[in-house]
């Protein structure tokens, strides 16, 4: 496993906890994010970057993954699938030189490792329309290595552009579709998502 693959494992297990433990930003940073790195001020900064942006950006990331989920509330969403969608737009958004393509990968295997077997296309698909909507709109910005572009979407033979874009971008942002399409109809029986732990600050003892 890739060193940056940890940092952001580590970062997604901090914003499950900070997301669900009702525990503070700082003690969530203290307890999770830092003491992994202790030894690693290259892996220490970029996650505390992941996890403080991540953290800042909830209510922008959460609105652009609304607006990618087709006759879906955000809320119905897994809330380890929710969290890696926030981290890698997060990451797309403001690390400007890390290539789009490595963001998506990254949030792929992690949905894989962490979530249900469906995740992992259905965060590919999510991110996919994101993308396309933030290079439509100029909202992505990248330099150096960032500027590594992701592979062109393939056209359907046969097929007009205007007629390949409503039916893929509808499969690609309905989640029920993108789940049924990938494993079939229906919960996953097989595998459920994987709980990260939470490090929950010690009980005060009563004077």
């Amino acid at each position: 496993m890739s060193n940056r693959r940890k940092i952001r494992e580590t970062v997604m297990q901090a914003m499950y906890a900070l997301t669900v433990g009702d525990l503070s930003l700082e003690h969530v940073l203290d307890t999770i994010v830092k003491p992994e790195f202790r030894e690693d001020t290259f892996g220490r900064d970029f996650a505390e970057r992941l996890f403080l942006r991540t953290s800042d950006n909830r209510e922008r990331t959460d609105q652009i993954i609304r607006d990618h989920i087709a006759n879906w509330e955000i809320e119905r969403l897994a809330t380890v699938d929710r969290i890696i969608l926030q981290m890698a737009i997060t990451e797309i958004l403001t690390f400007e030189d890390i290539p789009t393509k490595v963001s998506i990968n990254e949030a792929i295997e992690i949905a894989k490792k962490y979530s249900t077997s469906r995740s992992g296309p259905f965060v590919n698909g999510i991110l996919d329309a994101v993308v396309l909507t933030l290079q439509n709109e100029g909202e992505l910005k990248k330099e150096g290595r960032g500027l590594v572009d992701i592979p062109a979407r393939k056209k359907k033979s046969g097929v007009k552009d205007d007629e390949e874009t409503a039916s893929d971008d509808e499969n690609m942002t309905d989640p029920d579709a993108m789940m049924d399409q990938a494993t079939g109809p229906g919960r996953d029986p097989e595998k459920t998502p994987k709980k990260p732990r939470i490090k929950r600050p010690p009980n005060k003892k009563k004077p």
